[in-house]
């Protein structure tokens, strides 16, 4: 199964940021016991490359990709610590290329049909589109994808169970980021069970709309 396919099948990827690495892992096992093996892991903090490995390694079955990736040099250190996907938050021409010269799956932001000309030029297929909610929603999405066909889009930003029918329930739309089961506050207290009964939920709620 494709990375693609993967993001398809779970529906939603939990877009997560550690401040320590040691929340990594009761991270993770909470997220898999829930049905989501995947995460993507925010390059905001300091802590998000060793999270990366400790995820990767402990739960080599996890599709784990590294988020707010802004430099090259952040899309070798994810790479290396054992990311299978990139995502940036805006489309950098530089690190899309980088990626796809070295085969490193790269999901870029695009809010703008220009953006997503260029992405079509590359020969993506799914882009992201962030910040969701406020750059328009499910509306401005379906608005801008008509003319391209081909592509796919990870909204991110603003999504939670209240909104996720309206962005799932559309073709254009392949899987969407999603934090409001992964929150800073819920792993700070160490909450892992209330993490892995939201992911339960968020499961269910992506069968319940895809059927």
């Amino acid at each position: 199964m494709t990375i693609n396919e993967q993001f398809k099948e779970y529906g939603v990827v939990p877009v997560v940021v550690l401040n320590d690495a040691k929340d990594a892992l009761p991270l993770a096992k909470a997220l898999v016991e829930g049905g989501l093996a995947c995460a993507e892991v925010t390059f905001r903090t300091d802590a998000a490359e060793e999270s990366i490995r400790l995820m990767s390694e402990a739960y080599p079955e996890m599709l784990v990709g590294a988020g707010t990736v802004l430099t090259i040099d952040q899309v070798n250190r994810a790479v290396k610590a054992g990311a299978k996907f990139i995502v940036s938050p805006g489309f950098d021409p530089e690190i899309v290329d980088y990626c796809l010269e070295n085969n490193i799956p790269v999901l870029p932001g695009c809010i703008t049909p220009s953006e997503v000309a260029q992405a079509v030029k590359r020969g993506l297929k799914v882009v992201k589109f962030f910040p969701a909610e406020q750059a328009g929603g499910i509306a401005m999405i379906k608005a801008m994808a008509a003319p391209y066909t081909m592509v796919k889009f990870m909204p991110t930003g603003g999504i939670n169970t209240k909104n996720l029918a309206d962005y799932l329930s559309c073709d254009k739309i392949l899987c969407c980021g999603g934090s409001w089961m992964v929150k800073g506050d819920m792993i700070k207290a160490g909450e892992f069970d209330k993490i892995t009964a939201m992911t339960k939920e968020a499961v269910a709620k992506v069968k319940e709309i895809r059927g």
